[in-house]
């Protein structure tokens, strides 16, 4: 295992260099720069506008910002943000934490209507319940997310209008957040997660129900279930620990995207539902052309995918036992 985790760490390192080199110049062939705004505004000088490019160091070429870049990551320091002029792990950090209060819900939400209603629709093959979960998933399938959780919003503004029942539906913490108890703050966070976090698991347990349904009907007629039940072993046993636990193999080999999905945020539900994470500042960076912003967070979801596959690996190894790394 050792060696394993050694090969894994030497051959991350040519990763990040040449996902840092991509990062870093696709990002330049975007058509103008942060500073583009400023030169068609005729009321700033030229002088003004070169001395800006000094302050950020536009001015240097292109493989000199890139090289400066890179040894400053390497040593802890993803850059400074144009815009905000703040270093880009001390503003992102807080918009990271505020995504991981709805994304872990989220994946916990995720995985417990997906793989349950995955293995009844295996064992209850074509029955009704099955069928109907089969035309619910479709559906789902179909939707955005984005587009459901507007239909949400629009459900529950409607209840809203008609009980008058305080139901958040944006942002993450209430007027009075800060004057409340601290078991009051993380029942006011909870409140504002849950919707959004529901929404965007039930939109994305669609495709996991239908992957952890075929894995099963695969499995449950595998040789090595039936000589399990040959043997005697209780249904329970050969459902659960024969064929579940090999079905769930494909599914913990892409566990390594949770950890840059972690930070990586929901996606556009934090822009319907005007949730403060991630998306909507690295948006808002990509729109201003903020270099350094995007690139930290980019290379911050490339580190972290690549923990994540490797722990993956090894969680794959627990759960197989045909699986070995020498």
């Amino acid at each position: 295992m050792l060696t394993f985790l050694l090969r894994r760490f030497l051959s991350a390192i040519p990763t990040l260099l040449l996902s840092s080199l991509l990062i870093f110049f696709i990002i330049q062939l975007a058509p103008g720069d942060f500073l583009t705004p400023a030169r068609l505004n005729p009321n700033i000088t030229p002088e003004h506008i070169a001395a800006l490019q000094r302050n950020l160091g536009l001015d240097r070429p292109l493989p000199v910002q890139y090289w400066r870049w890179l040894t400053n990551m390497f040593q802890g320091d993803f850059g400074e943000s144009f815009a905000y002029q703040q270093k880009v792990l001390a503003l992102a950090w807080p918009r990271i934490l505020n995504s991981m209060c709805l994304v872990l819900p989220y994946l916990i939400l995720y995985y417990l209507i997906a793989i349950p209603l995955g293995v009844y629709g295996a064992l209850r093959q074509n029955s009704l319940g099955d069928k109907t979960i089969n035309v619910v998933m479709y559906i789902l399938l179909g939707f955005p997310s984005f587009f459901l959780a507007l239909l949400v919003i629009f459900g529950l503004l409607q209840l809203r209008y008609a009980t008058g029942w305080d139901i958040p539906i944006n942002g993450m913490t209430s007027d009075n957040y800060l004057s409340l108890s601290p078991l009051g703050k993380f029942l006011d966070i909870a409140k504002h997660v849950a919707i959004p976090a529901l929404v965007l698991a039930v939109s994305d347990a669609a495709g996991l129900t239908r992957v952890v349904r075929g894995q099963m009907l695969e499995f449950l007629h595998a040789d090595f279930v039936r000589t399990a039940r040959s043997k005697g072993v209780s249904e329970f046993s050969a459902v659960y620990r024969h064929t579940l636990r090999n079905a769930l193999v494909p599914i913990i080999a892409g566990l390594g995207g949770l950890l840059p999905a972690i930070i990586s945020g929901a996606g556009f539900i934090e822009v319907v539902f005007a949730y403060p994470g991630i998306t909507p500042m690295t948006l808002d960076a990509i729109a201003s052309q903020d270099l350094f912003l995007i690139a930290g967070v980019t290379m911050l979801s490339v580190i972290l995918l690549i923990i994540g596959n490797v722990l993956a690996d090894i969680l794959l190894s627990v759960v197989d036992p045909r699986i070995r790394y020498a």
